[in-house]
């Protein structure tokens, strides 16, 4: 029996599942759908976009902007130290410059 090779993409809908950045894959899809996300800058409204390690994510989850950089996938969604580490966030810092 030949060995199952851990594939090097995923689905975006079940990416964002996977890293914790959203608490369902439906309202992952729903956040895709609405024009919420861009990938590598274009704007994505299919949730069968594929994503991997490379890749960078422009969210706006509700007023906030989150910006990452897809580092790994996961074949299941695990705890959140674990979630952490699939990604870089670079988000622009909120904090006020110092006067």
């Amino acid at each position: 029996m030949a060995a199952v090779e851990s594939p090097t993409r995923q689905r975006l809908d079940k990416w964002l599942w996977h890293a914790r950045v959203t608490k369902t894959r439906t309202l992952a899809q729903k956040l895709i759908e609405g024009g919420s996300v861009r990938l590598n800058g274009q704007r994505i409204t299919a949730p069968d976009q594929k994503v991997g390690p490379g890749d960078g994510l422009t969210l706006q989850i509700h007023s906030r902007i989150r910006v990452l950089r897809v580092v790994a996938i996961a074949d299941h969604r695990g705890s959140a130290p674990l979630a952490a580490t699939l990604y870089d966030d670079i988000s622009p810092s909120l904090e006020k410059p110092e006067s």
